[in-house]
């Protein structure tokens, strides 16, 4: 680490000490209660600790941004302070960046533009962003990468991960439950396409496909991409917290959220790579009812066991059904040797029923999330730490949409797409050959009324998560000992999935 950065991080730290050994000193001098509450204690502390994070920049900025999705890691006070966490960086001159032009493009940098607009029009802690018109007259932007950020990032990450192994090792029963290795390679993994502006472009390419299949959605055209110049077209109209959407009639405007929604679950759950960031900043709404989405450096990825669980999830919340989401939560992540299976399946007996059918202005999946996460920690069930990622994504888009469609309800755009996504999966997992019989054990289904889609539900989420009890072993989830019988229990989820989607379209039709 260089010296200026060992420096800012360690009087950072230091600092925070020494404003909690004032307030300590402080609330013990008091001769008053009253003078000192305990809840301004807790105000100070926390908004030392945001602007602490703040100040040592990005990684430490999104690190705490995950936690503030964490409430069985975070007291609540830190929880709502870390959701003010923002970069808090000040705009550097263009001439700073020059450099970095001319050594990603050449020393001839400038004949690949006609005009720059050296005043930017975006800045964050990583990059900032200028209005460019291209030798062809074309209107683009181009984002430069701040000098010297990519090796801070980097030394962050290796200091960050050293500290949460001495601490895994030092508390090993805290660890067993929120395994804080894998929660901050998560966290690191996201984050690391953000440093090569390649990648960033990538993933435009990669997620323009997927657009295309709705009829508001739009990305970016990437232009031309090094590792810290990235110049891309324009995105037409402006941040979704700022449009003004009396421009457009209310149709539009669900017909935009309802389309948001559903590129995030078809990323979930389908593609199992979704955008990780779709804060407001980064959704632009134009006149003419487009929604261009941006910024594509912090991207998620899920593997195949998660995101079906996770169907199940969503489903048990529209139906109320609490034992099976909690079947499903525990095969999202395991059961640790102090698992109370029989206690987080009550718990979530009495949290599901009233979420169905609810509005964005009442319901907040995200929210939701983290508070299953809350129970199930306490019960002793691990998760896994994608969930935060997925809780902070889905917060995001959640935040982006209200905006605009408040009106909308979470799960029904879920029913609604969940018949295609079925489709999908099971299109992908069984094949064509597979696909006459799949339609036919469906219709075999449908005979046998609503409450088939209860046991099919039960079935995904019980497929790998049977408990068993052993004198010497205690409490551990099945799936351990069956990783070779994964693609057998992925076939039959995916054949359940598909006749689920069949009933519930039949029973929406009746």
């Amino acid at each position: 680490m260089s010296n200026a950065r060992a420096r800012l991080v360690v009087g950072t730290l230091g600092g925070l000490v020494g404003g909690e050994i004032r307030r300590t000193v402080g609330l013990r001098a008091s001769s008053s209660a009253d003078d000192f509450v305990g809840s301004d204690k807790q105000a100070q502390r926390a908004r030392a600790i945001r602007q602490g994070m703040e100040d040592l920049g990005p990684l430490y900025i999104k690190v705490g941004q995950m936690l503030s999705t964490r409430p069985d890691i975070c007291p609540e006070y830190l929880m709502t302070e870390f959701e003010n966490l923002h970069a808090k960086v000040s705009v550097s001159p263009f001439t700073d960046f020059e450099p970095v032009l001319e050594d990603e493009l050449g020393g001839d940098w400038k004949r690949y533009f006609r005009d720059i607009d050296t005043e930017p029009i975006g800045c964050a802690s990583l990059a900032q962003v200028y209005k460019v018109q291209l030798k062809s007259g074309k209107n683009a932007v181009v984002k430069i990468q701040r000098p010297g950020v990519r090796q801070d990032m980097l030394e962050d990450m290796a200091l960050l991960g050293k500290v949460v192994r001495r601490l895994a090792k030092r508390m090993p029963d805290l660890n067993e439950v929120l395994d804080l290795e894998a929660m901050l390679d998560v966290v690191f993994t996201s984050m690391r396409p953000e440093l090569d502006f390649t990648l960033e472009g990538e993933n435009m390419d990669d997620f323009r496909d997927r657009v295309a299949d709705f009829d508001t959605l739009k990305i970016p055209e990437v232009l031309f991409a090094t590792p810290r110049v990235l110049v891309q077209g324009l995105a037409k109209g402006k941040s979704i917290r700022d449009f003004d959407k009396t421009k457009l009639t209310p149709e539009q405007c669900e017909t935009i959220g309802r389309e948001l929604l559903a590129f995030m679950f078809w990323g979930f759950f389908v593609d199992r790579k979704f955008h990780a960031d779709p804060h407001p900043g980064n959704v632009f709404i134009s006149d003419d009812g487009e929604a261009n989405i941006i910024d594509w450096g912090m991207v998620g990825q899920v593997d195949l066991n998660l995101a079906m669980s996770l169907i199940v999830v969503l489903l048990s919340m529209g139906m109320g059904d609490g034992t099976t989401l909690a079947r499903s939560w525990i095969e999202m992540g395991r059961a640790t040797k102090r698992a109370d299976i029989g206690g987080f399946v009550g718990d979530m007996g009495r949290f599901v029923p009233g979420i169905a059918g609810q509005s964005l202005e009442r319901f907040n999946f995200g929210v939701q999330l983290s508070a299953i996460l809350k129970y199930s920690t306490k019960r002793g069930i691990a998760t896994s730490p994608m969930i935060a990622i997925l809780g902070k994504a889905f917060a995001n888009v959640e935040g982006s949409i209200r905006y605009l469609a408040p009106e909308l309800s979470i799960t029904d755009v879920f029913e609604d797409e969940f018949k295609s996504i079925a489709q999908e999966l099971a299109r992908a997992a069984l094949g064509k050959e597979a696909m006459a019989r799949q339609a036919a054990q469906a219709f075999l289904m449908a005979f046998q009324g609503p409450g088939q889609v209860r046991s099919i539900l039960a079935d995904m989420a019980n497929r790998d998560t049977t408990m068993r009890l052993g004198e010497d072993m205690g409490m551990r989830s099945r799936h351990e000992d069956r990783a070779d019988a994964r693609a057998r229990a992925w076939r039959r989820a995916a054949l359940a999935a598909g006749g689920a989607a069949y009933l519930m379209e039949r029973k929406r039709r009746g």
